[in-house]
């Protein structure tokens, strides 16, 4: 995990990288990727995670714009208690 994290921290347009072991068994590491920067090259991203063995399963939350907003609950996630 050192490796990938120096490796994707390497990358231009990235300004930060965070990983994260969720889970390990016999044959499977389950590692979340979190990146920050300005211009953020997925591509390179896969490439990295792909050289070490990996793959990457799914794009879960993107966040761009002048101005970074917090996450909230809405209708789709069950939390929002206005439409019950």
């Amino acid at each position: 995990m050192l490796t990938i994290a120096d490796k994707l921290g390497d990358l231009d347009g990235i300004s930060g990288v965070d990983l994260s072991l969720l889970e390990i068994d016999s044959k499977v590491e389950n590692v979340k990727v979190t990146v920050e920067g300005d211009d953020i090259d997925f591509q390179a991203v896969a490439e990295v995670i792909q050289d070490a063995g990996g793959s990457v399963h799914s794009i879960d939350k993107v966040s761009t714009g002048s101005q970074l907003i917090d996450e909230v609950d809405t209708a789709q996630d069950g939390g929002a208690r206005w439409m019950r």
